[in-house]
């Protein structure tokens, strides 16, 4: 049931049998449907989600009422909004499914406790915000040094799988154009 989870955190650490045991004992699997929102702009975000099956995005809504993704998250990803979570802090965005989800949703409460417990999963969670936090700077640098078209053929070469899994329009909000000029690249008319 937790299987994807335990093989991430084996990628990183090696757990003992008992430490997986209590790790799993304080665990749960929440099945939530399409489009349903994990967070929203204005609430403080206590959890951590690990996506088991489906996938899901983090977006703001900008100054002319659109959609701007900035992050997505597929199976064997975390998601949640770290300044919000570390801070205690009324978040800037939004967590919403794109497709119908099982993810493990660990509360900040339930996870400092796990920490104690198991202190090496705070070297896994470090190593987890690290590549994190790195891909997020090498998704600005595309975004300030690649053209349109250069961004969508590095991500189409990157992440095949969500060129065809991901609606076109958050697809172009997260490379930063519109989904017109997203059919126009598609199209090879740019």
């Amino acid at each position: 049931m937790f299987t994807p989870l335990f093989n991430h955190i084996q990628k990183f650490i090696v757990l003992e049998p008992s430490e997986i045991d209590i790790l799993e004992s304080h665990l749960s699997i929440s099945k939530v449907k399409k489009k349903e929102h994990l967070l929203q702009e204005g609430q403080v975000c206590d959890t951590l989600y690990f996506i088991l099956k489906g996938f899901a995005r983090q977006y703001i809504i900008n100054s002319k009422g659109s959609e701007q993704t900035l992050q997505f998250a597929i199976e064997n990803w975390w998601i949640t909004d770290y300044l919000s979570y570390h801070n205690t802090t009324p978040s800037h965005f939004y967590i919403q499914t794109v497709e119908n989800c099982e993810l493990i949703a660990i509360q900040k409460s339930t996870l400092e406790s796990l920490l104690i417990e198991i202190p090496k999963l705070e070297r896994y969670f470090r190593i987890v915000s690290q590549k994190s936090f790195g891909a997020a700077q090498m998704r600005i640098k595309f975004l300030f040094t690649m053209s349109a078209e250069e961004r969508y053929n590095h991500f189409k070469k990157q992440q095949p799988d969500f060129v065809q899994r991901v609606p076109q329009y958050m697809l172009a909000s997260y490379l930063d154009f519109s989904a017109e000029f997203m059919s126009k690249i598609r199209a090879g008319k740019v």
